[in-house]
């Protein structure tokens, strides 16, 4: 049986100019915009549709600027929402893990981010349930990084605080931090960050009808950046 569990995702306000940046060009700074808000609305909706969880976002930037602010404000309707605070990513993800557990006392936290829209309610459903046989949970991103960290124990989380992030050893030295405190953590399965519009372009084949596709631009720009 599956602990109950806050689903935390750590989130950024899809305002124009401020989110997506990496995919400009080819994309405009309107259309990265509207691709982090779709990714970000099929994140929610995949949380939504996981049975068993308390589904919290950790939320940087001010949403009422953002693109889709309407449907996302609908979308985070009964969520708990926390704003993001420390210096550093780092930090904030500590933070963000902090927060979750005193608004859920005593709950198992899997956090994920906004860059993975192909996520589904079967990945995170298996990211809790490896928590009731692991001190930790990990799920590396094909870019280096990780795309899930998963705790038992919300004090564990503050271990990201030592770990940078943005690099290409991030998912590596963020299990060893983890090992070397002690914990037994559980591996998850590998998916694509969507950072570049070519990343966008590989996500968007595993999720046809999905917002997120049809927020991309023009399909010959996104072949472009595919077989450039």
């Amino acid at each position: 049986m599956v602990s109950p569990t806050a689903l935390l995702v750590v989130a950024k306000a899809p305002v124009p100019g401020l989110v997506k940046t990496r995919l400009c060009p080819p994309a405009t700074h309107a259309e990265a915009a509207r691709i982090a808000a779709a990714s970000l609305l099929d994140t929610v909706d995949a949380v939504r549709r996981t049975p068993g969880v308390r589904p919290v976002v950790a939320l940087a930037g001010d949403l009422a600027e953002a693109t889709c602010s309407a449907e996302l404000r609908n979308a985070l309707r009964g969520w708990t929402v926390l704003g993001q605070r420390g210096d550093g990513f780092p930090a904030r993800l500590a933070a963000a893990h902090a927060d979750t557990a005193a608004a859920h006392p005593g709950l198992s936290i899997v956090q994920i981010g906004m860059d993975t829209p192909q996520v589904t309610p079967e990945l995170l459903a298996a990211a809790c349930e490896a928590l009731d046989n692991a001190d930790a949970a990990l799920g590396p991103a094909e870019d280096g990084g990780w795309w899930v960290a998963g705790f038992r124990s919300a004090a564990d989380a503050q271990l990201l605080r030592g770990v940078p992030t943005s690099r290409s050893d991030t998912g590596v030295r963020t299990l060893a931090t983890l090992r070397a405190a002690g914990l037994r953590v559980a591996a998850l399965p590998p998916l694509t960050d969507v950072d570049t519009m070519e990343d966008a372009v590989r996500v968007a084949g595993l999720v046809p009808n999905s917002r997120f596709v049809a927020s991309l631009p023009a399909p010959s720009t996104c072949r472009n950046v595919a077989d450039g």
